[in-house]
């Protein structure tokens, strides 16, 4: 995807972003790939590819939800920024915690949002489950996005905990989301979630699947969630 592309089929969906904001992205890939070089954080350093399969497909969640509200999002398991970074430079309004268990990450994060001169952005080292049970970030969340980080019944553990109840879980996912909603229908209700939209749609040019659920949180998620470390990967709720 060009950069003529990526501006263009954005503003197709309703999306216009100024020659800031695209300086930003320009930034964000030369930012990625330099201490891409030093630590990994991404497979994909080719600049059309990090353009449709990072930066497009992270503002792809826009295309269902409505971020142009000043809301505070929590994105979990960011690593380099995904999706929470690339919908905060399209919509400079919202305010952002990342969450990631690795520090490097978090250093590459901090130093990515000083050269994007990003204001209301935090990163925070932690686990999402030790994350959750932190009284001041438990249920103080309109919005929780996590870009397929894991399967969505466990996703579900991970995120809904953070969201606060009238909020919204917002979960990206490539193939087979449909399973993994079937599979994932016990964790969202238990976790006080309820599903409310499921949209599938093909990444363009490479012709892949991409599929967005949204959930809502309609009651307060029960004390004991999440678990420990590494129990919901283990055990999940299903």
């Amino acid at each position: 995807m060009k950069t003529e592309e990526f501006l263009g089929m954005l503003h197709e969906k309703g999306i216009d972003l100024s020659p800031e904001q695209m300086s930003q992205f320009e930034t964000y890939f030369h930012t990625l790939v330099e201490w891409n070089e030093k630590m990994n954080l991404t497979a994909i350093t080719n600049k059309p590819e990090v353009y449709l399969k990072h930066f497009y497909d992270s503002i792809s969640a826009a295309f269902y939800f409505d971020f142009k509200r000043p809301i505070h999002i929590c994105d979990v398991g960011a690593g380099a920024g995904f999706p929470s970074v690339p919908i905060k430079i399209a919509f400079p309004d919202i305010h952002v915690t990342i969450v990631d268990s690795l520090n490097k990450r978090i250093t590459f994060l901090e130093h990515l949002a000083k050269e994007l001169k990003l204001e209301n952005v935090r990163f925070i080292h932690d686990r999402a489950e030790t994350f959750g049970q932190n009284k001041d970030h438990r249920e103080a969340y309109d919005v929780v996005t996590a870009r397929a980080v894991a399967r969505l019944s466990v996703l579900s553990e991970l995120c809904l905990p953070l969201v606060k109840v009238g909020g919204n879980f917002v979960a990206m996912k490539a193939a087979n989301a449909k399973e993994e909603i079937e599979a994932g229908k016990k964790a969202i209700t238990t976790l006080g979630g309820k599903m409310k939209d499921f949209h599938s749609f093909t990444l363009p040019l490479e012709e892949s699947e991409r599929n967005i659920i949204i959930v809502d949180k309609e009651r307060p998620t029960p004390k004991k969630y999440p678990r420990k470390p590494g129990v919901p990967n283990k055990t999940p709720i299903e």
